[in-house]
């Protein structure tokens, strides 16, 4: 290993780095170099920093140059369309947090379960991005180390020789679901670890940001956060390229447009509901796509409840988690039994190099106004599957359910149109957004709106605004 200090890193990122640094950028920039090499074995720096301000950049240089001084890196985030966004900026490989520090054991039943890892890495960083995402409770707390996702990192990163974790977030994006803060961004909270926090915030947006109509509109959006002045928010519309206003009429026709110039997968619409979310999947697939059988080869969809089952065994994805993007590749039977829908397909995760995989699929949550199949309609389909169980056969009903693949079924719904929750840690070239129907603008709707509109990279168009 090169032989460098802190000093040496600061010059070595500021070479590399494409523009001149902000005050806020170059203050990183010595932050991080002296936290790498302070020595202090339990401190964790929080780096918060909002739309504009160059986070990517300082990202993407930072790891271009500690790979050229041979220092250990690994990057991560806590969805695989994050984690994928992150590669994509960074120029190298990131994980999720799940499939970084959970290891899976499988009882002799086949019941999943997932253990926290040991870190067998050695001085080495972990940058954690959308951070914000990042919540205290696993999404199956039974499932996964602890039941706490955030004391998991912990221990996991701290766990290694000389190792050292950076989360980095947006403040003003929406929390964890159910939350009105993000733990992951709360000094308070990483202090109950026994951490000292090292804190950094940026927030002068760059030069090069300032023509950018959508981050302009996002900057008013956090002003109006900072200040707590609330209304509905206003940005000059002439002045710009990248952002419009249209009409419901007109979406059709401007979605359309989209798919033909940046492709079907650079463009999403972002809505307040899954009831507004199903009506715009019917509608661009009807009107757009001229796609009129129940699934067709080519549909877009995503998971929205974590599913244990259908990846084999080693598989480096792990499992098939909520939130991720798959792509119908064949559909192969459909069945109606125990009362709901199910197909039998082939199917593509484009996320994770196109992994292929033979899956059931359970339909009933795609016109599903809630998240996910809702808990009564569970409870029908696994009472309706115990008719079936055989207590001669000595299996435990819980380990019999877990290994049944019509319980498993994968829920899915379709991903042309989704939740802002569920477009968190995204980023398109085109979206849209349809904020509905809004009596009231308050400090909900200004985080809503404004994680929405930074999922956009090139246009944002609002609807009805």
């Amino acid at each position: 290993m090169i032989a460098i200090n802190s000093k040496i890193l600061t010059e070595s990122v500021l070479l590399k780095f494409p523009y001149e640094p902000t005050p806020d950028q170059r203050h990183f920039m010595e932050q991080f170099s002296d936290f790498l090499f302070s020595g202090a074995k339990n401190e964790i720096m929080l780096v918060k920093g909002y739309a504009g301000t160059g986070k990517t950049t300082l990202v993407a240089t930072l790891v271009q140059v500690l790979r050229a001084l041979n220092r250990g890196f690994v990057l991560l985030a806590p969805t695989g369309r994050a984690a994928k966004v992150l590669s994509q900026y960074s120029g190298f490989p990131a994980s999720t947090i799940h499939r970084k520090i959970y290891r899976k054991l499988l009882s002799p039943s086949g019941l999943a379960e997932f253990v926290r890892d040991r870190n067998l890495h050695t001085d080495t960083v972990f940058i954690v991005d959308e951070a914000s995402m990042i919540g205290e409770t696993n999404r199956d707390v039974s499932l996964f180390g602890s039941g706490n996702l955030l004391s998991d990192l912990i221990s996991y990163v701290y766990g290694g020789q000389n190792c050292r974790l950076v989360l980095m977030g947006d403040t003003a994006q929406l929390p964890p679901v159910g939350l009105r803060v993000s733990p992951a961004l709360q000094p308070e909270v990483l202090q109950r670890f026994g951490l000292s926090v090292r804190n950094v915030m940026l927030t002068e947006v760059l030069r090069q940001a300032s023509g950018s109509g959508i981050l302009s509109f996002a900057t008013s959006l956090r002003n109006m956060l900072e200040r707590e002045e609330y209304g509905k928010p206003v940005f000059e519309r002439d002045w710009f390229s990248d952002i419009a206003l249209i009409a419901p009429a007109e979406v059709p026709e401007h979605i359309e447009q989209e798919y033909r110039k940046q492709g079907m997968e650079n463009v999403i619409v972002i809505c307040r509901s899954n009831r507004q979310s199903n009506r715009y999947n019917a509608g661009i697939r009807r009107q757009i796509l001229f796609r009129e059988e129940e699934l067709s080869s080519g549909d877009v969809m995503m998971v929205v409840k974590n599913d244990y089952f259908w990846l084999a065994e080693g598989e480096a994805m792990g499992f098939i988690a909520n939130g991720d993007i798959l792509r119908l590749k064949r559909i192969r039977r459909y069945d109606e039994l125990y009362g709901f829908h199910f197909a039998d397909a082939s199917v593509v995760f484009p996320d994770y190099n196109d992994l292929e995989s033979d899956v059931k699929l359970l339909l009933d949550t795609i016109t599903a106004e809630a998240p996910s199949l809702p808990a009564d309609k569970q409870k029908e389909l696994m009472q309706a599957i115990l008719q079936e169980y055989d207590m001669a056969s000595g299996k435990k009903i819980q380990d019999y359910l877990h290994t049944n693949p019509w319980f498993n079924a994968i829920q899915v719904k379709f991903a042309y149109a989704v939740t802002c929750h569920k477009a968190q840690g995204g980023q398109w070239h085109t979206v849209f957004i349809d904020p509905g129907r809004q009596d009231e603008y308050d400090r909900e709707y200004i985080r809503w709106l404004y994680t929405a509109v930074t999922r956009g990279t090139d246009k944002v168009y609002l609807v009805s605004y």
